[in-house]
């Protein structure tokens, strides 16, 4: 299997071009890469190109062959909006839902949620998931890099969403997704953190439009339902 590799610049349509030190270490020292072995290189607006490695010391380059854009999105946009959750949890929603094709990635602080982020951690947090996500990417062959957006309260989100299709996720709703129409291109699935959405949350969703749906009889995870309902939605309605 060809590595592939998240260039952050414009791809040339052929040609040499040094790889930046960090992209070069990664290659050549953690995955020992050889000179003239062939990479995939992708800029996460949409194009990748096939390359061929230069190992020159510890500096490495890449030759470009073809540079090609290549579409590897849903048609389905899903946000999904996840409260956060404790200890690596949030690391494995953002990897694999961004492997399963979402959009973008909202956290939100929640009342029940264990972790809890402001200033300067909470930027340190998102700027690491974000990076998950692009190591998500490099894995499973999307060249565009979904966006793991700023920490919000739940209220704050809700104040500037209530015209969107938001899906909440609740144990006992009365509603699954095969009870739903088709939605439009985008759609909000909300997940609650370990303890839950609290009485008061609920309220608040449904006074904004948000539609509960339930994931079965059983009660899932928080880093297991958010991953079940994006799955549901591209079976249905996306690329599945």
């Amino acid at each position: 299997m060809i590595s592939r590799f998240h260039f952050p610049g414009r791809l040339p349509a052929a040609g040499e071009l040094d790889l930046p030190d960090a992209l070069a270490h990664h290659a050549v020292r953690v995955l020992r890469l050889r000179d003239g072995e062939r990479i995939v290189l992708f800029d996460g607006e949409g194009a990748e190109a096939e390359a061929t490695l230069q190992v020159r010391g510890k500096s490495a380059s890449a030759v470009v062959a073809h540079r090609r854009e290549v579409d590897r999105e849903s048609p389905l946009r899903i946000v999904l909006v996840q409260a956060l959750a404790a200890s690596d949890k949030m690391d494995w929603v953002v990897q694999k839902a961004v492997e399963l094709g979402v959009g973008a990635i909202q956290p939100v602080q929640a009342e029940r949620s264990v972790l809890r982020l402001a200033g300067e951690r909470a930027d340190k947090r998102k700027a690491h998931w974000q990076q998950v996500a692009v190591a998500a990417c490099e894995q499973c062959g999307r060249n565009r890099i979904p966006e793991v957006r700023p920490l919000q309260t739940l209220a704050h989100w809700l104040a500037g969403n209530r015209a969107a299709l938001s899906y909440v996720l609740a144990p006992g709703g009365a509603a699954s997704f095969a009870d739903e129409p088709a939605p439009q291109r985008l759609v909000h699935v909300l997940v609650g953190p370990e303890g839950g959405w609290s009485d008061n949350e609920l309220a608040a969703f449904d006074a904004a439009g948000c539609r509960r749906v339930r994931l079965g009889p059983r009660v899932l995870r928080t880093e297991t339902a958010g991953l079940a309902a994006i799955a549901a939605l591209q079976a249905r309605w996306g690329d599945f």
